[in-house]
């Protein structure tokens, strides 16, 4: 039986187009790892694969509908996974209502060990991106790990 966790909701000041159209290249996500990261990670538009721990981790686009909705799944990963992120008009003009489900295949163990903390951080993902699109950027964020501000 797969284990199933939806974020909380929250609103991104970015209208669903741009918000979608940040995430449906899969080549976007590099830039949102440390360089040091970077060259253990290969993307193309479809798919992104690395070597995370010491597995061999990809994700790959199982769907599209254009401004609304994203479905990834995993690609090779140690259990079978899928991701849904969600951009929905908000009641406020040209803001996103924004939202993440995830689904896993975990055993009984995995699910006792990651349950609260795969909750805990699509929780975290949906709020900094929240916080991000009103320009307060987390805690400890140091922008130059990313490329940026050098």
């Amino acid at each position: 039986m797969a284990t199933e966790i939806k974020s909380r909701h929250a609103t991104v000041s970015k209208q669903p187009y741009e918000l979608y159209m940040a995430f449906v290249d899969m080549r976007n996500f590099l830039q949102f790892l440390p360089e040091d990261k970077r060259k253990d990670i290969s993307a193309d538009y479809d798919s992104i694969r690395g070597t995370v721990q010491g597995f061999d981790v990809g994700v790959r686009v199982a769907g599209r509908v254009p401004y609304s909705r994203i479905d990834f799944k995993d690609d090779g990963a140690p259990f079978q996974f899928s991701v849904s992120m969600f951009f929905d008009p908000d009641k406020e003009a040209g803001k996103t209502d924004f939202h993440i489900e995830f689904s896993a295949e975990l055993n009984f163990m995995m699910k006792m060990l990651l349950g609260s903390r795969l909750q805990e951080a699509l929780d975290k993902m949906v709020t900094a991106l929240a916080d991000a699109s009103n320009g307060k950027m987390p805690e400890g964020f140091d922008p130059t790990m990313y490329g940026f501000g050098k």
